[in-house]
C-alpha cells in the first residue's frame, strides 16, 4: 500500500511540471483621435478654435462647455467682463481656483502666455496629482475680457488611469488659449 502511494505522489509531482512562460510588462495603451480644430461657432465676445471632438453644451451668459465623450470630461468655460477696478479680483480668484487644488495635488507647475499680437495673456496651470482638476487656465486683455477655463472628468480623479487623456485635453486647451481672440476691442 505504501508502495501504490508513493508512486501515486511521485506521478503527481512529475506530472505537474508547467513550462514556466514569461510574461512581458504591458501597460494600457489608450489612443485618441489627431486633433483636428474648426472655429467655435459662437456669437460671444471671444472665439476660438476648438477640437472636433469637443461638443458644445451649456451656452449661457458668455459661457460654456465642451464636453469630450470619448474621455468623459468637460472643459468649462466662464467669461467676465473686466470692470473698473476688478481685474485684480478676477486674476486673484483665478489663481486661487487652481491652487485650491494643491491638497490633492503632487505639483502644479505654471506656464505664463503672452500673445501680443491678439492682445492676449494668460496663465495655464498644469494641476499633477489625484486633483479634482488636472488643468486650468486664465487669459484676458487686461481692459475688458476675462476667460477662466476648467477641466475635469466625470469620475473619481486616477491621476496614473487618466494621464493619456489629460495629456491630449492640456493640448486642447493650450490650442484654445493660442487661438483666442477678443471680437471687441478697445
Amino acid at each position: 500500500m505504501r508502495f501504490i502511494l508513493l508512486l501515486f505522489i511521485i506521478s503527481l509531482f512529475a506530472s505537474c511540471q508547467d513550462e514556466v512562460i514569461i510574461k512581458p510588462k504591458a501597460q494600457l495603451r489608450l489612443e485618441y483621435p489627431t486633433a483636428n480644430f474648426e472655429d467655435v461657432g459662437i456669437d460671444f465676445p471671444y472665439h476660438f478654435q476648438k477640437n472636433k471632438e469637443a461638443v458644445l453644451k451649456g451656452k449661457r451668459n458668455n459661457a460654456l462647455n465642451l464636453y469630450y465623450p470619448a474621455m468623459k470630461a468637460t472643459l468649462y468655460l466662464t467669461y467676465q467682463k473686466v470692470g473698473k477696478n476688478n481685474i485684480d479680483s478676477l486674476l486673484r480668484d483665478a489663481q486661487k481656483l487652481a491652487y485650491d487644488h494643491a491638497v490633492k495635488a503632487e505639483s502644479i507647475p505654471e506656464q505664463p502666455f503672452v500673445n501680443k499680437e491678439n492682445d492676449v495673456y494668460g496663465m495655464f496651470y498644469m494641476i499633477n496629482g489625484n486633483a479634482a482638476t488636472q488643468a486650468e487656465f486664465y487669459a484676458t486683455d487686461s481692459v475688458q475680457h476675462f476667460i477662466n477655463g476648467a477641466l475635469y472628468f466625470d469620475a473619481k480623479p486616477n491621476f496614473d488611469s487618466i494621464y493619456p487623456a489629460v495629456m491630449y485635453l492640456r493640448n486642447d486647451m493650450r490650442i484654445i488659449m493660442e487661438t483666442l481672440e477678443w471680437k471687441t476691442k478697445e
